[in-house]
This record gives structure tokens, sequence and C-alpha cells, in this order.
């Protein structure tokens, strides 16, 4: 089977190129390059001895997409094309439903002219908002608190109403919780472009000299050290879901025409648990500042994860010791990143 990943050359894109290729499918890339480099899929072919397609083209192109699709013979998308950080989406909220709600929707019309009806759709628990219950089930309320979470529901809402129209089209939605690591070749990792909007590479960066210390948003929340507390998930463990939603989709049950399911581990640690074990994986202390909480934060926030066990047979099997030491794997043999 050949499978289109858009955003494919990022950092979940590229570890999900991988997965599938060593799954023995045929893999296509779509990426405007934007926020990525085209240098992971060199990796990518380099991990696994295989060789993929890539295609630099915007997901807003339908004319561009329909012609890929049909030109690679597309069965399936896995669809990891978009922007996803939380407060540039409160500066810049018309980029956000442009790429990630007028995108989506371009690139399933698109699909329809080419006669592809499987989509893995790349969700977030930023659709849950502040916690009422814990851990998170995927019933739990939607409230999301940014232009990002709102883009990413209301993609959701339209894979729901485009399954219920229609019983050829076939859905994943997979809400992530907190991506982490690395592939453990330390051939590809997260890269971002400009300061980091996440804990790990962050930390990842202190700790390699890059950055002179870490600021702790809030030690006074009510976790076990007063700091916000998390789901991390590794990486790989994440694109493996990926695959599991994948050969669901197969099955043909009506149970999985269109589905959701949370990703994470079920196990939320702490700002500084994640501090100490990048301690412990790098060897070396990692210099932080308590700073007063930041609006919008919530204290805690972790997964229920057992539909996932039980609809895709997907289980997470890293833990927070591994993530951090892949993390750190990959930043040690690419001190800045893909620029090397």
């Amino acid at each position: 089977m050949t499978i289109l990943i858009t955003g494919g050359a990022g950092y979940i894109g590229s570890h999900a190129c991988v997965t599938f290729l060593e799954a023995g499918h045929d893999v296509v890339v779509v990426d405007n390059l934007a926020n990525a480099r085209e240098e992971s899929l060199r990796r990518v072919a380099r991990i696994t001895g295989k060789s993929l397609a890539f295609e630099q083209a915007d997901i807003r192109d339908g004319a561009a997409m329909e012609r890929i699709l049909r030109d690679h013979g597309c069965t399936a998308v896995v669809h990891f094309a978009g922007l996803k950080v939380v407060g540039e989406s409160l500066r810049d909220p018309l980029a956000y439903y442009d790429v990630n709600v007028t995108g989506t929707q371009r690139l399933l019309s698109a699909m329809e002219r080419a006669g592809v009806h499987q989509l893995i759709f790349s969700s977030s628990a930023n659709i849950y908002g502040p916690p009422q219950i814990l851990p998170v089930p995927e019933s739990h309320p939607a409230a999301p608190m940014s232009p990002y979470g709102r883009t990413k529901r209301i993609a959701e809402h339209l894979l729901n109403d485009l399954s219920a129209s229609d019983p050829k089209w076939r859905f994943a939605i997979l809400r992530y919780f907190n991506p982490v690591g690395a592939h453990e070749s330390g051939l590809i990792g997260e890269n971002p472009l400009d300061v980091p909007q996440n804990l790990c590479p962050f930390i990842a960066q202190v700790a390699s000299g890059r950055r002179e210390k870490l600021m702790v948003y809030g030690n006074d929340y009510e976790t076990r050290d007063g700091t916000g507390l998390r789901d991390y998930i590794h990486v790989v463990d994440l694109v493996e879901g990926h695959l599991k939603a994948y050969e669901a989709l197969q099955t043909g049950a009506d149970a999985t025409r269109c589905f959701t399911v949370n990703l994470g581990t079920g196990t939320g640690y702490t700002v500084l648990e994640m501090v100490r074990a990048f301690e412990r994986a790098t060897n070396r202390p990692i210099p932080f500042e308590i700073a007063p909480r930041r609006d919008g934060d919530v204290g805690e926030c972790y997964a229920e994860t057992q539909k996932a066990a039980d609809l895709i047979d997907w289980r997470a099997r890293f833990g927070l010791d591994d993530m951090c030491r892949d993390a750190w794997n990959w930043v040690c043999k690419n001190p800045t990143g893909f620029e090397d």
C-alpha cells in the first residue's frame, strides 16, 4: 500500500515515515518545508535502507494534492501537516484557521476527487481544555482554550460529519498528549527552528549549553512537587499508534469506520521530574528558575488510554528515562539539529 504522509519531513512525520516503511508500505511525503528540513527524509532513508518519494507542496493547494495522490497511487493519508504552537495561534489565528481548517478541507476534497477515502488525523489533547476528569477520557467535554485547539476540534467535526454523510470514508482521529524523545539511531529528532516551545527540547538546549537556564512556570500547583504535570509520550510509541490505527481501518469493522482515541502513556510527570530525568540522562545539572504561573496553564493533565488498547491494540512501551535518553542522544549527535 502507498501511504501519503503530509508534514512528513517534520518531527513526528519523519518518525512515522520510518514506522510505515519498516512495516512494508510505500511512502510519499508532502511537506512545504515551512517548519521542517528535507534532510530529515534523507536520514529516514538511511535508517530504513528504503527509498521514499518527496513532493514539496502545500496542503492548501488542492490541485497539487490531487495530482500527487493520483500520480503515486496513494491508498490512504496520514495527516500531520499543520501549525501547532498555542501562543502563536493567539497572536495569528487567521494563519491557524487557514492551514489547520482550510488546509484539511482542501486535502479532503482532493482525496475525494482522487478516490482516496482513508485518513489518520493528528489531533491534540489541547481540545479538552482544563481537565474535569483525570485521567482524561475521550468522552471528556471539549473546551479548547486557544485558536490552535479550536482548529483541531473543528477538523475533528469535519471528519465526523464527512463519515456520517458517506460510509466509504474511514477516519482515525488520534489525540496526542506530549510527544518527546527521538529515534534510537540519533539520526532524526525534534528540530526547533526557533526558540523551543516545548519543555523537552528546551531542557535539552539548556543541557547542551545553548541556553542558560530553564524557566519553570509555577511551583504551587496541587501536584507532587508543585510544578505542572503532563503525560509525555515517546515519539516512537506515538507513531506506532498511527500504524495500529491504519491497520484497524483496514478491518472494515463498523467500530473503526470513524474513531477517536487518546495517544498517551496514562502516567503524568511533573516539570521537575522531567528535569531530574534529563540530569540522569546527561549526567550534568540542569539549572532552572521558578517563575509565576502562566495564564492558561493547567496543573495536571494525563490520558486515559484503555480505549486505544481495546480498539487498536496499542499501548505505550517507553518510560520517561527512555524518552530523555533518546532525546539527549539526538542532541549530542546533532547539536544544531539538521543544520549540521
